[in-house]
């Protein structure tokens, strides 16, 4: 492992310490690199790492991994329900999510699939990730079950 590392995947989730990619996945060292973020919100540097994956490390897949009540956002959901700016950086999570918030009703489950699969589309149409030695897909884990199912 010290020489060097080939991950077969990039795993691009939430924050969230109760969904750690690697023990999801029943992952060791050096099989995913992984890239965390608020509610798996992507910006121009965290798409630069999903690219390393693929560009420098050959890794053939990158899943977009969201979960089950997601706090981040519950956060935002419950921010443009009410109306509410959150202190901080926090609207940029909020800004990130709320194209999804109105197909789903606020429904934070419901947006966290929709965004999972708007998160996919946006990195396939990445000229990076585009070709057809990457393939980029969606899963959502449920905290209850402990289980893992395709989304996009």
């Amino acid at each position: 492992m010290a020489a060097g590392q080939s991950p077969y995947a990039v795993v691009l989730s939430c924050i969230d310490s109760r969904v750690p990619p690697e023990v999801v996945f029943d992952a060791g060292l050096g099989d995913l690199l992984v890239v965390r973020t608020a509610a798996h919100t992507v910006d121009r540097l965290v798409t630069a790492a999903v690219q390393f994956g693929p560009q420098a490390l050959h890794a053939r897949l990158v899943v977009v991994l969201g979960h089950q009540r997601c706090g981040a956002i519950s956060a935002a959901a419950r921010a443009l329900r009410e109306r509410e700016t959150l202190p901080g950086e926090l609207p940029s999570i909020v800004a990130a999510v709320e194209p999804v918030y109105t197909g789903s009703g606020g429904e934070v489950d419901a947006m966290v699939r929709a965004h999972t699969v708007r998160t996919v589309a946006s990195l396939r149409a990445d000229a990076l990730l585009s070709g057809k030695a990457t393939t980029v897909v969606g899963a959502y884990y449920s905290l209850d079950t402990g289980l893992v199912r395709r989304v996009a």
